[in-house]
């Protein structure tokens, strides 16, 4: 058990030979933490691909994670608090890779009464006893006996980002896609377009104003050259000359740019538009949420406000067409509402219920539909298991359909700044996907969000583009 207060030993106390340990496992965890506060990123620690190529054939351990457990025994044992470290003389013996057990000793090798200088000797074994470390420390002793109580260390969590990568990679294997940038011009629409590019997911083609395109690259300080400008009066002519394309088969995406969101999608459902099909088009977010364990769609948070059932259904069935191209067998639905149980107040669990059964009777298809299912009872196993919850979905949701907008959206919205998930947005239900993106998306955000779009547009088509 870790002992709750710290003692220390003094400059009169220390004896010659005295020498106290520390004992550590190297964890990802450990690696990952050291990169971030010391801003170490070398491949060799955080890359196992790169590492695979290096000298030692696999990932390491910072050199100074170990020599900092060497601190931690100084400051926390011997000496202890009170301590003033002066120096360090430090030899790394051998690589340290995660999973290695590593003990860490201090002994005290020399007194020097002036000043209260003390040497010791360092060293750090691994589990096979194989030497990892070693030198000499030099520190000032303390005079005072002190006890202290130890701090107690903060729950710290990492929020690892990488729910998206096996989508991303796949993506940049195939061959890049013509993308109609509607509008981009602002810096984040231009850098969007370049990053796209960049990552060989878009081929772009930049439809708005000329002047205001560039005068928004120059700003962005990028380069336009080798990406191609179709000059068009203002935003409007901008959006209906992109679904022109997008109809036309020039183009096999849309993406937003600056304008908004209302003026793109207006183009794209207008009676005459031919980018329509059969099913009412629905936003998702394809999100990165770091605590839980696979990707999670949250559909409708942008589209559609108050959608009737026959809307639901087509939003339940776009979402699941999407994480079907994208190499889900069966996705798992959860229809979300406040309560397990059906009730004629609530007319959210109603229609959880109504799709649950049309799901059953092949009116949705290729999922596993439940509802009504409460949020926690949707996506914790342990939640669903304590109120004894039987369902092939509760815990374990891949989409969560939310009764309307507002709930939508606040439930997108918390994950994001309170959970710290990354959502990729996109429209579905049309001919081609739509490519929503927004000022504070990270560049890895809006990576993943060309990539979705170009994986589902080189696998349609999808189920529901027939036309109307």
């Amino acid at each position: 058990m870790t002992e709750t207060l710290l003692k220390n030993r003094t400059f009169d106390e220390l004896a010659i030979g005295e020498s106290a340990s520390l004992v550590r496992i190297v964890g990802r965890d450990d690696i990952d933490l050291f990169a971030a506060v010391s801003g170490d990123v070398n491949p060799a620690h955080m890359d196992a691909a790169f590492a695979a190529t290096d000298l030692f054939g696999h990932v390491v351990a910072h050199g100074m994670w170990t020599g900092a457990l060497v601190s931690a025994v100084l400051g926390t044992k011997l000496p202890g608090p009170g301590t003033i470290y002066l120096g360090q003389d430090i030899r790394f013996r051998r690589p340290v890779a995660p999973g290695d057990t590593i003990t860490v000793t201090i002994t005290v090798k020399e007194k020097r009464p002036e000043g209260r200088i003390v040497l010791l000797d360092t060293a750090a074994t691994n589990q096979k006893g194989d030497e990892v470390l070693t030198g000499t420390a030099t520190v000032i002793a303390p005079d005072k006996t002190i006890t202290w109580p130890r701090a107690k260390l903060p729950d710290v969590r990492l929020r690892r980002h990488d729910r998206y990568d096996g989508f991303v990679a796949e993506a940049r294997g195939l061959p890049a896609i013509r993308a109609a940038i509607v509008h981009p011009c602002s810096s984040e629409a231009i850098l969007g377009a370049v990053e796209a590019r960049d990552e060989g997911l878009f081929e772009p083609l930049l439809i708005g104003p000329e002047a205001k395109i560039r005068a928004a690259a120059e700003a962005a300080d990028v380069s336009l050259d080798g990406i191609t400008i179709e000059s068009v009066e203002h935003s409007h002519a901008a959006a209906a000359r992109a679904v022109e394309l997008a109809v036309s088969g020039a183009v096999e995406t849309l993406m937003k740019g600056s304008l908004h969101t209302d003026e793109l999608l207006g183009a794209v459902v207008a009676p005459d538009s031919g980018l329509r099909t059969e099913r009412r088009i629905s936003h998702v977010y394809a999100m990165d949420v770091p605590a839980y364990a696979k990707p999670l769609v949250v559909t409708d948070a942008a589209i559609n406000i108050q959608p009737t059932l026959e809307q639901k259904r087509d939003i339940c069935q776009n979402a699941v067409d999407m994480l079907r191209l994208l190499g889900v067998e069966e996705p798992k639905v959860a229809v979300l509402a406040a309560v397990e149980t059906v009730s004629a107040k609530m007319p959210s669990t109603l229609d959880a219920a109504a799709l649950t059964v049309m799901a059953a009777r092949g009116q949705i298809t290729g999922a596993k539909v439940d509802g009504p299912l409460a949020f926690d009872n949707a996506i914790s196993p342990d939640a669903a298991r304590t109120k004894g919850i039987v369902s092939p979905v509760a815990g374990q949701a891949d989409i969560l359909l939310a009764p309307d907008l507002e709930a939508g959206n606040m439930l997108a919205k918390q994950l994001i700044y309170f959970a710290g998930a990354d959502a990729a947005g996109l429209v579905l239900g049309a001919r081609v996907p739509i490519v929503l993106t927004s000022r504070s998306d990270s560049l890895r955000t809006r990576v993943a969000s060309a990539a979705l779009a170009k994986l589902i547009a080189s696998r349609q088509p999808l189920a529901g583009r027939m036309p109307r």
